[in-house]
């Protein structure tokens, strides 16, 4: 039985907990680019409610969207109502109802302006309403768009910094195709600003389980002295979907799974379980030891990936399976694409705490179960003890965080069976974020938005970092389009292609089973 003795949280509460300890956000503006989209309406409104009812947000703030649709400050208004009551209804508990007294003061504070992200009058315009306020720019815009409004951000003044006002840009993925075009990107976005004012966001490092990793670590007496190459055998990471590209096969087509998730995601994943402890929690002082981590792995072997793509296959039993089409059956894909929906990697991290540990991620669509997990898997104990006894092998020793669908850690071991024999069972304990803790429905972008209004860029990726990502895959992708590597092919629905159990099968290894 696990027991909760203590919650010192740092984390931002769920809306039907108000803030305990954390500071009121300085007031300022909020401006969304593009946020007539569906990101602003699914997760950012919804995040920003969550905050409001938290406490969190200052009475002086303020939301402005940018977008080049025709709109009015009303119509913006009742679309997000929609989305949020969607939120709340299908996402929420029976405590999660929505506080009209909250939203009212919130939406009573958002305005729309029209114009093009391409035009410095647009830029002029938002200039007079900000009129020297705090601001907190969001690109929830397509790639193409992020140096041009990075450029008319410092050529109209908005990203100036005077008279004690701050001005900080988040930036959503994809960050850069390739290294070139990272690197590029960041040079140009450092014209306009300094690296002081950069958010590089990525949802993942919003999940509690994903930030708990450094404190199931770092503050518990019995993790840390097992984590390193004397007693972990090996770590999966997996990002499964069992969704396809849906409406985006355009996007996909020219990105493919291993630039959607590989440098960013999963990689964030990966050096927060791998990482040193940092000094303190100071924001520089935890991206240090991630980007050591990024810079002590060798950059991925062709010979080491598997690119999949999914073909037709069917979801669930019998005469309720569903009826699944392939990814070159998908709308706006190109007939006879050669971009991965699945891909699957072995690394290595040269350095003292982890040489000799491989390190396997896998990510790919239309899989047989949604899943995001890191599993540590602990090297086996001897055997000799039990040799003249009923147990003819050891339960394998596997801690898993889970980030999503739920939140949560698992832990896998032996025990003995009662009775007069000696006999081994396969027990777990589990460990749920909801069965403990009664925070309402959150989006994980809560803490993210809330961290940037004051300041702290912990959990936002450095430029180091990102290209540090590009770097470890770069020359896989490029022999990979060289030499017209070819595609593996697995059934939609199931848990991949056969060539990634060969992956780890070649040392002896498995994956832990999607469906489990």
């Amino acid at each position: 039985m696990v027991e909760v003795l203590a919650s010192a949280r740092s984390s931002v509460p769920g809306p039907q907990e108000k803030a305990r300890g954390l500071a009121v956000a300085p007031p300022g503006a909020f401006v969304i680019f593009g946020g007539g989209g569906d990101l602003t309406k699914r997760l950012l409104m919804p995040a920003i409610y969550n905050l409001a009812c938290a406490g969190l947000l200052n009475d002086d703030f303020s939301i402005i969207v940018v977008d080049w649709a025709e709109m009015t400050d009303e119509s913006l208004v009742a679309q997000f109502r929609e989305s949020i009551d969607d939120f709340v209804n299908k996402r929420g508990t029976s405590a999660a109802v929505l506080q009209n007294d909250v939203w009212d003061h919130l939406t009573a504070n958002i305005s729309y302006l029209r114009g093009s992200f391409e035009e410095e009058s647009t830029f002029a315009a938002l200039n007079e309403r900000l009129l020297g306020r705090n601001a907190v720019f969001y690109m929830a815009v397509a790639a193409r768009f992020f140096g041009p409004i990075v450029d008319f951000l410092g050529e109209s003044g908005l990203a100036s910094e005077d008279n004690g006002v701050y001005r900080r840009v988040i930036i959503e993925k994809p960050f850069g195709a390739d290294l070139v075009s990272a690197k590029a990107l960041n040079a140009r976005m450092l014209k306009s600003l300094d690296e002081t004012q950069i958010y590089r966001i990525d949802h993942y490092l919003g999940k509690e389980t994903v930030q708990n990793i450094m404190a199931l670590r770092f503050s518990n007496g019995f993790f840390e002295p097992l984590w390193n190459r004397q007693n972990i055998d090996h770590i999966q990471i997996t990002a499964a979907e069992t969704v396809g590209v849906e409406k985006r096969g355009r996007f996909y087509e020219g990105t493919g799974a291993i630039r959607d998730m590989v440098p960013n995601h999963l990689m964030q994943l990966l050096s927060m379980t791998a990482m040193e402890a940092p000094t303190s929690f100071d924001a520089d002082a935890v991206r240090d030891e991630k980007a050591k981590v990024l810079s002590a792995i060798q950059p991925v072997k062709l010979e080491d990936v598997v690119r999949g793509q999914y073909v037709s296959g069917s979801f669930g039993i019998g005469d309720e399976a569903e009826a699944l089409r392939g990814y070159r059956e998908e709308p706006d894909i190109a007939m006879g694409s050669q971009t991965e929906t699945y891909a699957a990697m072995k690394l290595s991290i040269d350095n003292w705490r982890w040489a000799g540990v491989p390190f396997y991620l896998r990510t790919g669509k239309r899989l047989r179960k949604r899943k995001t997990e890191i599993a540590i898997h602990f090297k086996q104990a001897p055997y000799a003890l039990f040799r003249d006894t009923p147990v003819d092998k050891l339960t394998p020793n596997i801690m898993v965080l889970h980030i999503q669908p739920t939140e949560g850690v698992t832990m896998q071991f032996s025990a003995k069976v009662p009775g007069p024999a000696v006999r081994l069972g396969g027990v777990r304990m589990k460990f749920d974020y909801s069965d403990w803790f009664s925070d309402g429905p959150s989006t994980g972008y809560e803490t993210l938005i809330y961290d940037c209004l004051i300041g702290d860029q912990t959990l936002f990726q450095r430029a180091d970092t990102i290209e540090g990502g590009w770097r470890i895959v770069q020359p896989a992708l490029e022999r990979a389009a060289a030499e017209h590597s070819p595609l593996c092919f697995y059934p939609a629905g199931l848990d991949g292609p056969r060539e990634a159990d060969e992956l780890l099968a070649r040392s002896g290894r498995r994956w832990l089973d999607l469906s489990r």
